[in-house]
């Protein structure tokens, strides 16, 4: 897939898809500027930003010309779509992306990931799982609809580690 014209891009999926790491690369291979919106969300020790706020902050991201823009964050997901020129879905198996949030958080208890919030420990709680486990039916038919609705844009969705392996291999 060619991404050379692509100069806003959106990724998105489940925690635990592989959004992070996948847009890292996909930055280190077009040089385009990497936003991971969990850092800008959650602010010191897990404090959500109010919406207001959270809509400002993305609106004023969104108009910079180059952009890869990492996470969901459903209720602002339309104005980063409106903008984007690619949206890449990563639709992983609940399975694989509970296993990779455990193995994550195991990895990084108690320290703070370079994508999250200054403050934000790593943590695990039966809530956060529960949002995975029920990502599939809750999030992903909004997801899809909102993908089909996108005119003239690059849309790719990846299903497996091993598509995007093959994906940024050939990006």
């Amino acid at each position: 897939m060619d991404l050379s014209e692509s100069k806003r891009i959106m990724i998105i999926g489940s925690a635990g898809s592989g959004k992070t790491t996948f847009a890292k690369k996909l930055h280190n291979k077009l040089s385009l500027p990497l936003i991971h919106l969990d850092k800008l969300f959650w602010k010191d020790n897990w404090i959500q930003t109010p919406r207001d706020e959270w809509i400002e902050v993305q609106t004023k991201i969104i108009e910079a010309e180059e952009w890869i823009i990492d996470g969901n964050y459903g209720g602002t997901m339309d104005l980063r779509a409106e903008k984007a020129d690619t949206i890449i879905f990563l639709d992983i198996k609940r399975w694989i992306c509970l296993y990779s949030v455990i193995k994550r958080c195991l990895t990084h208890i108690g320290k703070v990931r370079p994508d999250m919030g200054s403050g934000c420990k790593e943590k695990i709680d039966f809530e956060f799982l529960k949002w995975i486990y029920n990502f599939p039916k809750r999030s992903r038919p909004d997801i899809i609809k909102m993908i089909e609705y996108q005119k003239g844009k690059n849309i790719i969705i990846l299903k497996t580690r091993k598509e995007i392996k093959k994906f940024l291999e050939v990006a």
